[in-house]
């Protein structure tokens, strides 16, 4: 019974009449027309109606009116359903001139009156306008530098073959494709057009009149052809060639009160992403700043390039900037932004100074600034033994030559210790173990290990940070049998912490320091495997 109830009500929802009458839209197949050649008026009304509520008599006085039809549709997408009445018109100028199809009134909902074009008779089917260019600029008058968009409309009555729409030819100015193609329809005098719309942006290099020759199409069509005496006509593929007309826009110079690097835009700002769940950082750790300087109506090589000055104590590792220009609700956008690591190298409260970037409004006619306010961040000492990172003006070849000898002295020391030392490895590495005598590939690790201490000195006497990185941890991966990641590496002893920490220091400084070839060493030599337990492979489980 529940069940009969709701299937029911259900029946009653969808019979239910929902619909109501809220659109009459009228269009003609072509405008112009020739005079005493025939066209489609086509009525849409989106609602479920009867023949007879479409009233076609007001066109008599204008129109040889020809056979009606009419054709009803019901779709249903998701449940939601929607309904269309078209009546399909057949009509005939009976003069030449603009003639007006006047509004239909359908339950009160009228459409919109047509200003129908009629040639005299015999009129060539270029007239028809079939395409056409519009063209629309944001100014008239602009500045050097400033970016002025070129917005293409190409509208097409017929069906495109094949074509090519062309750049407008400008001298004296870059120009560029904006963003994508958009394709899409309107109606222009009851007549429904293909819009295909192109952006460019033309930035002019110098002051003066900026001439733009309008941009052309070419191409192919498909038109119908006329009747020679049958009932039928066919479609004939035809060249088109148009046009849009020639734009003139005054370019003014840049201002002699504005200073700074040139950027003109209708809006600037400067935004800042930050790591805002961190209120103190540590001595070492790199703290990721990254800022945006986002221009409306300008283009992304324009925008100038950001310097953050830093306060003693920190140390800064820009990345490459990225600069982009994309359509924003029909507006052209450009950004650029600048990602970088900031590693403090002493613990301090340190103030990151206020960013200012000029920029002239040309609607206001005068200089703004873009501002980023100061930022204060405290740094405290790393939890983990760590060393000071290096400033990166610490030795300097001209100010410290008469240290130079006693450098190379305690250079050559160092290097005489790790050479005993190395040796004293190798003599250990090769002595007797009567548990490797026992298979024959025994020695295989110990050699390998050789290797890569001598892969790690390499690296040391290159001063390379990097190699020597690697080489760390392919060695203690050969020597522990298993991967090591840096951190892994750390945690076996308080001296390779920091040795490594020290060799990452090297590699992201900004000016190569001369590596403590003699701390990594000792580290990596004195440390010592902790004894393991022999433990059962598991496949001997599996297969005994």
């Amino acid at each position: 019974m529940v069940i009969r109830t709701l299937f029911s009500l259900l029946l009653f929802i969808i019979a239910s009449p929902a619909f109501a009458l809220t659109q009459v839209q009228a269009t003609v197949d072509r405008n112009p027309v020739a005079e005493g050649e025939y066209f489609v008026l086509d009525i849409v009304a989106d609602d479920d109606l009867n023949a007879g509520a479409l009233d076609t008599s007001v066109l008599l006085d204008d129109f040889i009116v020809g056979r009606t039809s009419v054709g009803r549709s019901t779709k249903m997408i998701n449940f939601d359903t929607t309904r269309e009445t078209r009546w399909q018109v057949l009509l005939s100028p009976k003069s030449t001139g603009t003639v007006i199809i006047p509004a239909f009134n359908i339950n009160n909902v009228s459409s919109t009156p047509i200003a129908l074009k009629v040639l005299p008779t015999g009129a060539s089917a270029d007239e028809l306008d079939n395409v056409f260019i519009k063209v629309e600029t944001n100014a008239t008058e602009a500045y050097v530098g400033q970016l002025i968009t070129y917005k293409v409309k190409l509208y097409l009555a017929v069906e495109l073959q094949r074509g090519v729409l062309s750049a407008p030819a400008v001298e004296g100015a870059q120009i560029k494709q904006i963003g994508e193609d958009k394709d899409g329809s309107e109606i222009l005098d009851g007549r429904r057009f293909r819009v295909i719309e192109r952006t460019y942006g033309i930035i002019a290099d110098l002051p003066g009149e900026l001439v733009i020759n309008g941009a052309s199409f070419s191409g192919d069509v498909l038109v119908e052809a006329p009747r020679r005496g049958g009932m039928f006509g066919f479609n004939e593929s035809r060249p088109m060639q148009t046009e849009a007309e020639r734009e003139v826009i005054q370019i003014n110079s840049t201002p002699a009160s504005y200073q700074g690097k040139w950027l003109v835009s209708d809006i600037a700002m400067l935004k800042e992403t930050w790591p805002d769940d961190v209120s103190e950082f540590e001595v070492g750790s790199p703290i990721t700043r990254t800022i945006s300087l986002i221009a409306s109506n300008t283009d992304d090589t324009s925008l100038p390039d950001i310097d953050i000055p830093l306060a003693e104590g920190l140390k800064a590792y820009p990345e490459k900037p990225v600069r982009q220009t994309f359509v924003r609700d029909n507006q052209v956008v450009s950004q650029y932004s600048l990602t970088t690591a900031i590693v403090p190298t002493k613990p301090g409260t340190y103030t990151l100074p206020e960013i200012r970037v000029p920029w002239w409004n040309p609607h206001l006619k005068k200089q703004q600034y873009a501002t980023l306010p100061e930022r204060t961040i405290e740094v405290i000492g790393s939890s983990a033994a760590t060393t000071d990172i290096p400033a990166a003006d610490s030795f300097s070849p001209a100010s410290n030559q008469e240290y130079w000898p006693l450098i190379a002295a305690v250079f050559a020391l160092l290097w005489l210790i790790t050479l005993v030392l190395w040796r004293r490895a190798v003599a250990a590495s090769y002595s007797y173990n009567p548990q490797h005598d026992i298979h024959s590939k025994a020695d295989a690790p110990r050699k390998t290990a050789t290797t890569g201490l001598n892969a790690i000195m390499h690296a040391c006497d290159k001063n390379d940070s990097s190699a020597a990185i690697t080489a760390v941890q392919a060695y203690f991966s050969e020597r522990l049998g298993q991967p090591m990641t840096l951190s892994q590496i750390s945690a076996l002893s308080t001296p390779l912490a920091q040795a490594i920490h020290k060799l990452q220091a090297d590699k992201y400084s900004r000016q190569p320091q001369a590596m403590d070839k003699k701390s990594l060493m000792d580290a990596i030599l004195a440390y010592k495997e902790q004894p393991q337990a022999y433990k059962k492979p598991l496949i001997a489980d599996l297969n005994p």
